[in-house]
């Protein structure tokens, strides 16, 4: 809406323009305290890949032994009165796993976008940097050491193993005061190494049963998941959100430098801290739920950029990214028959060397 606005230089009345031009055709989104623009073309982008994660869903519920057309998948889930054995099959069998493949999607990217908007680095991703790597050794000392393989419990374990690793690559990062991006990302490689050596020798001192399933586990799999794992996954999961929107209008601040940051009045390390906390909470819902799930964190924020034409933190976009990209892999693990996790590592590590080429290109 105009309005008048009095100009102190001269003392006369102007005219206020009608809206902000950011550049760009934008929508304004305002909830309580939470507020946030996104733009028309990131609002396209959504919508598109929304569709394309509900084609897949469509897909991944009609797969298995028992196969479903689309359309006995639709009505299932549609009218009360479908084939009792398609509703059995849909809604108790194969839905959870739909739904943990993309609240697990959303879920990593929203760490890796977290991450890579602290580092300010399309490496600075948590499965790059070892905090994926500290909250999968919580894990297994919860499984192999204490002996229990209760959701609960294991996510504890890997949010404590994750906040661990954290803390210490944030110490061995810290300088002066400062923790600087590129050498958080070298301690953090280097923290990696030494865990992932201590995860096989813990594997190797265990009795064989355990250490098969830790390792059945350790490929990363939604196999197996059910309704008991899926709510107190999605609880946690709303619950962090929250903390991730409060958060994000100071991460964004954050990547102006902490300089600048802090003549805006924000504190650079405790905002830091607080993000990495949410972070590695994010991964280790993850790997609690269905073990160590790479290169969805490290790629989702990258390709949501580039779809939107975005720089920066864009949450949406990737959780979005992250949810389809998930679900697709999923359904590619379900025809070849093995672990999601196992697709992720193949097409994840081509899209690393991929970005790696390219930034060595472009530093060229």
């Amino acid at each position: 809406m105009s309005g008048l606005l009095r100009d102190p230089s001269t003392g006369r009345a102007r005219t206020t323009p009608a809206s902000i031009d950011h550049g760009y055709r934008a929508v304004s989104f305002r909830a309580g305290r939470v507020s946030d623009l996104f733009s028309v073309r990131s609002i396209v982008v959504c919508a598109a890949l929304a569709t394309v994660t509900l084609a897949l869903g469509i897909v991944s519920l009609g797969l298995g032994e028992y196969k479903l057309s689309p359309g006995q998948v639709f009505e299932a889930l549609i009218y009360l009165d479908a084939d009792p054995r398609a509703r059995l099959v849909v809604f108790e069998w194969r839905l959870p796993r739909l739904l943990f493949a993309i609240l697990c999607g959303v879920s990593l990217a929203l760490s890796g976008a977290i991450f890579q908007s602290l580092t300010r680095n399309p490496l600075g991703s948590p499965d790059i940097i070892g905090f994926s790597t500290g909250s999968y050794t919580g894990a297994i000392v919860v499984m192999l050491l204490l002996g229990s393989a209760r959701y609960l419990e294991v996510a504890a374990g890997a949010l404590i193993g994750g906040a661990v690793t954290a803390a210490i690559v944030y110490l061995l990062a810290l300088r002066r005061g400062t923790v600087g991006t590129f050498r958080l990302i070298i301690m953090g490689i280097g923290v990696a190494a030494l865990l992932g050596a201590l995860n096989s020798m813990l594997l190797l001192s265990a009795d064989v049963d355990s250490a098969m399933l830790a390792a059945v586990w350790a490929a990363g799999s939604l196999n197996g998941l059910g309704h008991e794992q899926l709510w107190p996954m999605a609880a946690m999961l709303v619950v962090l959100t929250g903390f991730v929107a409060s958060l994000a209008p100071r991460v964004r601040q954050l990547e102006l430098g902490d300089d600048a940051a802090r003549a805006l009045g924000i504190h650079a390390n405790r905002v830091r801290a607080a993000a990495v906390i949410v972070g590695v909470a994010l991964t280790a819902l993850v790997t609690a739920a269905a073990g160590p799930i790479a290169f969805i964190a490290l790629a989702s924020p990258q390709i949501a950029r580039r779809l939107v034409g975005g720089t920066g933190l864009v949450l949406v976009p990737s959780a979005f990214v992250g949810a389809g990209v998930l679900l697709a892999s999923d359904v590619l693990a379900q025809l070849l028959g093995y672990p999601v996790g196992v697709v992720t590592v193949i097409v994840g590590g081509t899209y690393l060397i991929w970005l790696l080429a390219s930034e060595y290109r472009r530093k060229a």
